[in-house]
């Protein structure tokens, strides 16, 4: 049994497959006859409500936001370099996929360094732009709830890393 992790309603939590999300309240339900104590987290971007249960929330990779710390590396993960692998885009894809689902705001930061296209740079496969930008928007929309600010704010913060580095 993991240890039950000190989340209070009005947190905001990071959901590995979903993302950032509030947690609305802490519920009792009965489920086959068992009480079970859940967490209600909404997704209000989403349009989504999740309910884990209390006692398998750190299995499943939720987490509290990053801290401060973790923000500034993973804003610095931006500038650098794109790393692009030599593999064929199905593998690549999939290892987006995994960074991206991992929750790991450095591993996401990665997926946006990597992804990033500036005018000028080839076109981006639809599956190329799909991916980009779903870890783009799990980027700001952590980095908006960090620092407490609009995810267009997270957002332009985020641009202006990526467009200075092309520069």
């Amino acid at each position: 049994m993991s240890k039950k992790p000190e989340f209070r309603p009005n947190d905001f939590v990071v959901y590995p497959a979903h993302g950032v999300g509030q947690i609305v309240s802490i519920e009792q339900q009965e489920v086959a006859g068992l009480q079970l104590e859940l967490f209600v987290i909404a997704f209000a971007k989403d349009k989504m409500t999740l309910r884990v249960p209390t006692n398998k929330a750190t299995d499943v990779g939720m987490r509290s936001l990053s801290s401060p710390e973790i923000v500034t590396k993973a804003m610095a993960t931006l500038k650098g370099k794109a790393r692009v692998k030599r593999a064929m885009w199905s593998r690549r894809a999939q290892e987006y996929e995994a960074k991206i689902n991992s929750g790991d705001l450095i591993a996401i930061a990665e997926v946006v360094r990597d992804l990033h296209r500036n005018d000028e740079q080839r076109e981006q496969s639809y599956s190329e732009r799909q991916l980009y930008e779903a870890a783009l928007d799990r980027l700001t929309r952590e980095l908006a709830a960090v620092n407490d600010i609009d995810e267009d704010g997270a957002l332009k913060a985020v641009d202006e890393i990526l467009m200075s580095r092309a520069a």
